[in-house]
């Protein structure tokens, strides 16, 4: 018996699909989604077309590589060859069309669906949820319940995933909705996956002991279960229960992941404990994850936050193939830690790599610039900002204003803050802190008004510190205590140390000492201790011997190791003459084992820093230097000017 050809013909065809089916789906199910694409472009070519087993699997290849051009080509091809109503391909379409952020193209082919599956369902509500659109995906949830179709846990999985980013009431009581009707369809803990939705959900909106509870009453927990509650808890700044839970996981022979180490990580830079940290990198080398970027520059960070910079540097020069994110995370390290010279450094040596420095990597070096008032530097920078094209980034202009106003060049932070198009509060908050720090506080205030009447921005607590401080150097008692009062009871913003301190400093400036001390006796007793030292200061400056004791006695009594409360009092006793009492305090410092820090001074001459500490003569100038200020002293006293005897060896 033999077949007619044509039978033979279509036996033929059916193996070829069989056997390019196979190619795609191990191709596509090994992630090598390009190869996905290629293979079915041969197919295609060899006038072999697919059939809903393959265009599915190569529209999720375009899916997964975020290709608009080739999943529309693939569209196109869909409709050539007459599949463009299969359920399959459909559902296919809409999770490839969302995937690459087309959010209108997966609602028409939906709407245009004769027949929709569970699938169809649940991939339309997870290309919303996809795409930041919860509410609409709540919609369709209920039309999806009134077509009879169950939401499965996937339905679910997609939904509380969407809360993701969301952080209003009116979502968190949407979010404890779908997890009281998941309770009533007993779905809560059918699978481990949507668990860790609802732990997930609860932790988006900071609510950590609805986690926990959905996290101790799982019955069976996988490695993601124990990296959610953990980072929950690093997210809400619970660290001791962060590292508790970790304990409890390792105890378990639960495996740890990257992740895991990155949350622990995390904590570990909030709380900035140098053994705690050395801990960690510990178990970092010994789980084998210790060259892995996102780890490394994590580490980096970690180690600048404890105060090691020399741990820190030492991983980045282990790195072997640097990215822009470890360079700037070391950069960043420096200038934290106080080190702007050796963070500039650090720039000029990326330069000088085929490495690109980002927006990220230029802000942050423009603070080394404002931190070291090296303005030719800061011109350097904005120059190579210009030629690069990053001009426009916020994070830039933000820095620039604050690096301008640093270096003296009001003028050129006010040319900075005009040409933002659209200002967020960040950079208003930038330019009225340089107006604060510049003494000019009625131009801070105006534009202060201006920000919320004219552009209906919301003052945050930063922005009010900065507004305070400007009141403080310019002596606005009234507006200072208006703005105050308006934070809290306006703004529903509580007072922080710092904005006790402006107040204080405020008032201190102007005279108004006693109420100075009634603002500090009305302050929580935790915030007290950074309030007397400005207090002190306005004391000595006005003079007022018996409320300076009293900010002594309360410095010493809440900061007994403290050498700048004993300074503070022997200027006291020095500007009222006293100095033998001056002379106690001093002494005082040295019977009790502390040190005081050196004075010191920094001079930038063509990009090189001269640092001058008082008392060294470690400079290779030194001796012209103390003979220039013999000279300059000699000068003074011809001219008549008399100031407080220091000796020189104290300079």
């Amino acid at each position: 018996m033999s077949l007619r050809p044509s039978s033979l013909g279509k036996a033929n065809i059916k193996r070829s699909i069989y056997l390019w089916n196979l190619m795609i789906r191990d191709s596509t199910n090994n992630g090598l989604f390009t190869d996905t694409l290629k293979i079915y472009s041969s197919m295609a070519h060899s006038g072999v077309h697919g059939n809903s087993f393959t265009l599915p699997l190569v529209l999720k290849a375009c899916a997964n590589l975020a290709s608009i051009q080739h999943g529309t080509h693939l569209h196109a091809h869909i409709f050539r060859i007459g599949l463009q109503n299969d359920v399959f391909v459909q559902t296919a379409l809409i999770d490839m069309y969302s995937k690459c952020s087309h959010i209108a193209s997966p609602r028409q082919l939906f709407d245009e669906m004769p027949d929709r599956s569970l699938v169809s369902w649940n991939a339309m509500i997870s290309a919303y949820c996809r795409g930041s659109r919860i509410a609409d995906a709540l919609v369709l949830l209920k039309e999806m319940w009134v077509f009879g179709f169950e939401p499965s846990y996937s339905t679910f999985v997609s939904i509380l995933s969407g809360f993701s980013g969301m952080n209003s009431n009116a979502f968190l009581r949407q979010g404890l909705s779908i997890h009281c009707c998941l309770i009533k369809l007993g779905l809560e803990y059918i699978e481990v996956t949507l668990a860790n939705s609802i732990m997930s959900m609860y932790i988006c909106f900071s609510q950590i002991d609805g986690a926990r509870k959905v996290f101790d009453l799982m019955h069976e927990k996988s490695i993601i279960s124990w990296t959610t509650i953990i980072g929950g808890y690093v997210k809400v700044g619970l660290l001791v229960e962060a590292f508790d839970i970790f304990n409890q996981m390792q105890h378990q022979s639960v495996g740890i992941d990257s992740v895991v180490l990155l949350n622990l990580i995390s904590g570990c830079i909030q709380l900035g404990d140098i053994l705690l940290a050395s801990s960690i990198h510990s178990l970092i080398l010994k789980a084998g994850c210790n060259e892995e970027e996102s780890i490394e520059n994590l580490l980096i960070t970690m180690y600048t936050k404890c105060g090691d910079l020399i741990s820190a540097r030492w991983i980045f020069d282990l790195v072997k193939e640097k990215s822009i994110l470890s360079w700037t995370s070391m950069i960043g390290g420096y200038v934290r830690s106080g080190q702007p010279v050796e963070a500039l450094d650090l720039f000029r040596r990326l330069q000088r790599t085929d490495i690109k420095p980002n927006a990220a990597t230029l802000a942050t070096v423009l603070s080394a610039c404002a931190d070291l008032g090296s303005l030719s530097m800061g011109q350097e920078i904005e120059e190579y900002i210009w030629l690069n094209g990053l001009e426009l980034d916020q994070r830039v202009q933000t820095s620039l204003i604050h690096m301008y106003s640093k270096c003296g060049s009001i003028n050129k932070a006010r040319e900075v803050f005009e040409r933002v198009v659209d200002k967020d509060l960040t950079v208003w908050s930038s330019m009225i802190n340089s107006y604060a720090i510049h003494g000019m506080g009625t131009e801070a205030v105006n534009l202060f008004y201006k920000m919320q009447t004219e552009e209906g921005i919301m003052p945050d607590a930063v922005i009010f510190t900065s507004i305070l401080l400007a009141c403080s150097h310019s002596g606005l008692v009234e507006h200072g205590l208006k703005y105050f009062k308006s934070m809290q009871k306006d703004y529903g913003i509580e007072p922080t140390v710092e904005h006790y301190s402006c107040l204080v400093d405020l008032l201190g400036r102007v005279g108004q000492l006693d109420l100075a001390l009634d603002i500090i006796q009305g302050m929580p007793f935790e915030l007290q201790t950074q309030a007397w030292a400005p207090f002190l200061s306005a004391c000595r400056i006005h003079c007022n011997f018996e409320l300076g004791k009293l900010a002594t006695k309360k410095l010493l009594d809440l900061s007994p190791q403290t050498s700048g409360s004993y300074v503070l009092m022997a200027n006291l006793y020095t500007s009222l003459g006293k100095w033998k009492e001056a002379d106690m305090m001093r002494k005082l410092i040295n019977d009790k084992g502390m040190l005081k820090e050196c004075g010191w001074s920094q001079v930038d001459i063509c990009g090189s820093f001269h640092l001058f500490v008082a008392g060294d003569q470690a400079h290779f100038q030194s001796v012209n230097v103390y003979k220039a200020l013999e000279k300059l002293n000699v000068t003074l006293l011809e001219a008549s000017y008399t100031a407080e005897a220091v000796p020189l060896d104290d300079l």
